[in-house]
Order: C-alpha cells, then sequence, then structure tokens
C-alpha cells in the first residue's frame, strides 16, 4: 500500500478569472502557480478546455500550455483535457506535435470527450462530432502521432512519429473502460464527480490490457484541495468554489468570488445537498486535517498519482495552499 510520500503529485489549473480581474490577469497567475509547482517538485501542470465559462480562461488550451512550458524548464505540462470531440485529430496531432518539437519530453495530452460547455456553445464551435465518437476520433489522432506508413498522404507535421503520452480523462465509466482495453493511463476526475470514482477505477483496473504504452495500469485521480494554516481559515477560503459550484448548478457562470465568512442565506438545502455531492471528496483544512483526509483518499482508490485542483480567490493564498500540500507530501 502506497503512502502520499511515495507517489508524484501533480497540479490541474483553471486558469480562474477572479471578479474584478481579467484573463491577462488569470494567465499571470497561472504561470506564477506553475513556476512555483515546478520549485516545489510537482511532476504536472495541466490546464484544461472550457468554453463560454467567464470565469475559466483556459479555452485556448493548447496556446496556454505552450505559455507555461515556455515559463518553466523541467516540470511537465499539458492537458487536462482536450476535449477531442471539438477538434479535427489532424489539428490537435500538429498542435501538441509543435509543443513537442518546442520542449520535448514534457509535454502531456490528456483527452476527454464531453464539450467542455453548455449545448449553444457546442453549436459555435461547429461540433460536428458526438461524445459517441469518440473512440474512432482517438485512434485518428493516435493515427496521426504514429510514424508515417508508406505512401501515407496525411501527415501531422509536426506530430508523426513523435512519443507524446497519451492519457485518457473521465468523470463515469466510459473512458475508463476504454482506457483500459487499449493500456493508456487514465484520469479521474473525483474533484467533480467523487461517488463514481472508486466504481470508474475499478472497471480502468479490471478491463486493462498490457500495450506498447503501458505494462500495468496507471491511474491518476484529480481532487480539490484547499489548504491554510488553519481550518477555519480553509473553509472560508473555499467558499470561492462553493460560490462557483452554486452560479454552475443555477445555470448562471461566472468570475470567482472573494470568499465569504458563511454560505448561509446564498444557498438553498436542495443546492447545499447538490454542491456537497459533487464537492463531498474535497480535502480541506489545516495540514493535519488535508494530510489526513488525504491518506484515507489514497487508501481507497490506490491511486498511482494525485492531480491537485485548487480553487481559491486570492493568489497568494492558493499558492500557500500548494505550498502546505508540499510539505504533507514530503512529511
Amino acid at each position: 500500500m502506497s503512502k502520499l510520500s511515495e507517489i508524484p503529485i501533480s497540479v490541474l489549473d483553471l486558469s480562474p478569472v477572479i471578479a474584478g480581474g481579467t484573463p491577462s490577469d488569470a494567465f499571470r497567475n497561472t504561470v506564477s502557480l506553475a513556476k512555483h509547482a515546478e520549485k516545489l517538485g510537482f511532476m504536472r501542470f495541466w490546464l484544461a478546455e472550457h468554453h463560454n465559462m467567464t470565469g475559466i480562461a483556459s479555452a485556448a488550451t493548447s496556446v496556454i500550455i505552450g505559455h507555461v512550458a515556455g515559463a518553466t524548464s523541467k516540470i511537465r505540462v499539458g492537458s487536462g483535457g482536450i476535449m477531442l470531440p471539438n477538434h479535427s485529430p489532424l489539428v490537435i496531432a500538429e498542435q501538441f506535435g509543435t509543443l513537442e518539437s518546442l520542449y520535448p519530453g514534457r509535454i502531456d495530452l490528456g483527452l476527454g470527450r464531453a464539450p467542455g460547455t453548455d449545448q449553444a456553445t457546442m453549436h459555435a464551435l461547429r461540433r460536428g462530432k458526438g461524445e459517441e465518437d469518440f473512440p474512432a476520433l482517438l485512434e485518428e489522432l493516435r493515427f496521426f502521432l504514429r510514424s508515417p506508413v508508406e505512401n501515407q498522404r496525411v501527415q501531422a507535421v509536426p506530430g508523426a512519429g513523435l512519443n507524446i503520452p497519451i492519457w485518457l480523462l473521465g468523470s463515469s465509466g466510459f473512458s475508463a473502460a476504454l482506457a483500459g482495453k487499449l493500456g493508456l493511463p487514465f484520469s479521474f476526475a473525483a474533484h467533480f464527480s467523487p461517488e463514481n470514482t472508486l466504481p470508474a477505477l475499478e472497471l480502468y483496473r479490471r478491463n486493462f490490457q498490457p500495450s506498447e504504452t503501458l505494462e500495468k495500469p496507471y491511474a491518476m485521480v484529480a481532487l480539490n484541495v484547499i489548504a491554510a494554516d488553519d481550518n477555519e481559515e480553509a473553509k472560508r477560503l473555499a467558499t470561492s468554489q462553493h460560490q462557483s459550484f452554486l452560479r454552475l448548478i443555477r445555470g448562471m457562470p461566472g468570475r470567482l468570488q472573494p470568499p465569504v465568512d458563511s454560505m448561509e442565506g446564498l444557498w438553498t438545502p436542495q443546492e447545499r445537498a447538490a454542491l456537497e455531492m459533487r464537492l463531498g471528496g474535497s480535502a480541506i483544512g489545516n495540514p493535519e486535517t488535508v494530510k489526513s483526509k488525504l491518506n484515507v483518499f489514497l487508501e481507497s482508490t490506490q491511486a498511482d498519482e494525485m492531480m491537485i485542483h485548487t480553487m481559491v480567490y486570492d493568489h497568494s493564498a492558493r499558492l500557500r495552499s500548494y505550498e502546505i500540500l508540499a510539505d504533507v507530501w514530503k512529511s
């Protein structure tokens, strides 16, 4: 059974745009966090594709990955993830081939099958494929990333023949089973789908078939963590994320709001229950509290790696949360 100190730890960032801030501010904070994570010894720094969300600036995910990779020197940088049905597989092969050529050995390609947005924005994206087409799109992308075959008319330049690690991402069982069948690493979104975590991991491991990529399953789990020097401050910081989820379930997503002393009066009992179901797996508290929760989580999931998402309004408090987490990991 693994201990926290025995597995890698990574960062998931959405480039949050705070109330009163701009996407430019969000990108500066993303670079600041990536440099901080690199110094602290985190393994990866992933960014996620979302569209039509005024509180998330990472829509052009490949572009910001390149920006972060250029501002750091050794931490792996990648997508958590690229929503493949939004794109031509050839274009993604070219984009990540370009990134890998610029920053060799440091780029990860995490892929999801959801749109990362709403129905109207899906239309604006000219999204011609659905989630059911994901396996075919994935195979096309993998074809373009392989070494070209004789007389191959269309090639990804750059991209073809480059060793870019592909991960499948999921919040349910579909991608878990597919990742297992293909022998690919799998990352589960426990930060917003905690109730499906254990069933998806079991499905992945049960379906796993060794491949050229992996001899045995490799499961990473994404988790919300907000650490502070005392429990009450961590709980207060977490109210910014609670407000964001509240706005999301009301169909009114917006920019990340400052923390409040209490959520009472801001949500109904039904909304609170829905939010707690979404965020029930979060680790929020002082170093001792966070360490205890993470140990329980690791024991139940047997994750090979954890990816930490920390949505905090104040950037200095977010940096401090990752500092605490790094200390907890080493202790």
